[in-house]
């Protein structure tokens, strides 16, 4: 029985892992630009009936095709370049609708455009979170910087503002007292002619 159970797991282990190589690049979109350029680069190799350019025409089309596999490729075993493939791809694609006899009849250039916008756009899917694999960590907890109230120290009591005027401070007094302005002297007698000054008297 036990011999049976290590036999079946033997036989799964590689359809699993078939499929978590398939699931981590753009399989699908690769296929596609494979095929995209092994039939662009079919068509001037068919019979003369079926080539609608022969000679030195047919080096464009076998170009193309190349390079569209070589982006399938790419695309599979090295997904990191995988904008890069998607956008060489779709670019290839649509200049082989005017320069490998139609795109391949237009089912190589469909499939290079389809193949190179699955590549663009495909993103690696999160690790799912099964029964093996590892917790992930918690985390840690914010400390609250707002201040305990329990732990602050007592307000200071409020100042009482006096209303009346303030004490004075050095002997002068605040506010000071208004100035009063001078009052202008009173007008000389007799008509406005001031008498002589008088001269010291000489002591005897």
């Amino acid at each position: 029985m036990a011999a049976g159970v290590e036999t079946g797991r033997a036989r799964r282990h590689p359809w699993a892992a078939w499929r978590r190589w398939r699931k981590g690049r753009p399989f699908w979109g690769g296929l596609a630009c494979v095929l995209a350029g092994a039939e662009i680069c079919a068509i001037p190799l068919a019979p003369l009936e079926i080539m609608i350019h022969q000679g030195i025409a047919g080096i464009p089309s076998v170009l193309m095709g190349l390079i569209m596999i070589i982006m399938g490729l790419t695309a599979w075993f090295a997904p990191q370049y995988r904008a890069l493939a998607g956008i060489l791809t779709v670019l290839v694609a649509a200049a082989a609708l005017v320069m490998s006899n139609l795109g391949g009849f237009l089912i190589g250039t469909l499939l290079g455009i389809v193949g190179g916008g699955m590549i663009f756009a495909w993103q690696p899917l999160a690790p799912a979170s099964g029964p093996g694999a590892a917790p992930e960590p918690a985390p840690e907890p914010v400390p609250d910087l707002a201040p305990d109230p329990a732990h602050e120290p007592p307000a200071a009591p409020p100042r009482e503002t006096p209303s009346g005027p303030v004490p004075p401070v050095d002997g002068k007094a605040w506010p000071p007292p208004p100035r009063v302005p001078p009052r202008p002297a009173p007008p000389p007698p007799d008509g406005g002619v001031l008498p002589p000054p008088r001269e010291p008297r000489e002591s005897a």
